[in-house]
């Protein structure tokens, strides 16, 4: 009796068993993603008081989300992912122009990392930051 190559079950090693992905994967893949986009200040509320509660959250263990998940929400299923992301962006840019690059990037880089299908990105522009409103605390840049 001769066994195959794939180890006498039939199936390639690759498909012998499943992989799972968080939602927290995805959407910290998305928040990167979305931050390397030119024009996005941030992602989160507007609010500056509410970046400033997401930014002490985020310092406590166990905390809600990680910094650079922060506005983003994900619903990720067996083959598939949507994204709901805020955005604040930089005043003077084009918020159709962002909003696409932000769309392109994320779908991408989640395609790419997960194998998932992204079905949808919806993304909510919930402040601009004007070239004089200082920062409560800078979002890094990812170049």
């Amino acid at each position: 009796m001769t066994e195959s190559a794939s180890g006498g079950s039939g199936r390639a090693p690759a498909d012998r068993g499943r992989t799972t992905i968080a939602d927290g994967v995805v959407e910290k893949i998305a928040g990167l993603a979305a931050r390397e986009v030119l024009g996005v200040h941030a992602l989160g509320s507007g609010s500056g008081l509410s970046r400033t509660f997401g930014a002490v959250r985020d310092r406590v263990p166990g905390g809600a989300k990680s910094a650079v998940s922060r506005g983003v929400k994900a619903e990720v299923g067996e083959v598939q992912t949507a994204l709901d992301l805020e955005i604040v962006v930089d005043y003077g840019v084009s918020i159709r122009d962002v909003a696409r690059a932000v769309r392109e990037n994320v779908i991408s880089a989640v395609e790419r990392m997960t194998g998932l299908e992204v079905v949808e990105v919806n993304i909510a522009v919930g402040d601009v930051k004007l070239p004089d409103e200082e920062d409560e605390e800078p979002e890094p840049r990812l170049h």
